[in-house]
């Protein structure tokens, strides 16, 4: 009885812990993601990118987000390239009764790298965004902003299928989004984003790519998440103004 009691003291604070801890809750969630990602080449190194997005709740059932991206690129040569700018997102309320847009602005900066192991294409990408998010109450804005910033990685492979160029790729990919801030105190990890699909080049500046992308994602609570099924369409236009300029490194944002 002795040794018995012992054990109990022993775990009787874990067990305590064991019952306060909050239960673990993923919201199921099926949206559409549509964007075209652009990138303008006007010297031999140097290019613009601009991009937009829209991503519906359910087959465009109702809006989600818009955004909307720009920066310069510096591209020493086909495979690498270095980005910096800017970028603004309109987040649309999630709370029943709700109708007020929350505004969102990032400056970001980015390293972009592209290698081929036998034929399959691999491109990696680092990011580093500073978001400043505004804080809605009763639908309206506080005055308050959320600052965080974000550091994302993302491996994506091409696999070619077929011997001739002009039908689909395999495409697989993830990208893995850590943040850090003064609020950030349960969701170091912010979310993952993994996607299959084909690719396939509609011309030698415009292709695109479409599949399912699944967007796991930790709110702040620590303890409530949102699992995005979603179906995604991306365009690539890779153009240029001046008209010997080296083509473009293949330009995949990926995501907002």
């Amino acid at each position: 009885m002795k040794n018995l009691s012992k054990i109990l003291v022993l775990f009787f604070p874990f067990l305590i812990f064991g019952q306060g801890a909050t239960k673990k809750e993923v919201n199921q969630q099926v949206q559409t993601w549509v964007s075209l990602n652009t990138v303008t080449k006007f010297s031999d190194h140097w290019g613009v990118v601009a991009d937009a997005h829209i991503r519906e709740n359910g087959f465009f059932e109702s809006n989600n987000f818009y955004f909307l991206r720009g920066g310069a690129s510096y591209i020493p040569n086909a495979s690498v390239s270095l980005t910096a700018g800017y970028a603004h997102m309109w987040l649309a309320p999630t709370k029943e009764g709700w109708s007020t847009y929350a505004d969102e602005n990032r400056i970001y900066q980015q390293a972009q790298l592209i290698t081929k192991v036998g034929k399959v294409s691999i491109l990696q990408r680092l990011r580093n965004e500073q978001r400043w998010q505004e804080k809605m109450v009763n639908d309206e804005p506080s005055g308050e902003l959320r600052f965080t910033d974000r550091i994302r990685y993302l491996a994506s492979f091409t696999i070619p299928v077929f011997r001739k160029k002009n039908l689909p790729s395999l495409v697989l990919s993830d990208e893995l989004l850590i943040h850090f801030g003064k609020e950030v105190v349960y969701n170091t990890f912010d979310q993952n984003r993994l996607f299959i699909g084909i690719k396939q080049n509609i011309n030698p500046k415009l292709s695109y790519d479409f599949g399912y992308m699944n967007v796991y994602q930790e709110k702040y609570s620590g303890y409530q998440y949102d699992m995005n099924h979603t179906i995604r369409l991306f365009f690539y236009l890779n153009t240029a103004i001046k008209h010997n300029a080296p083509k473009a490194p293949e330009h995949h944002s990926g995501d907002e």
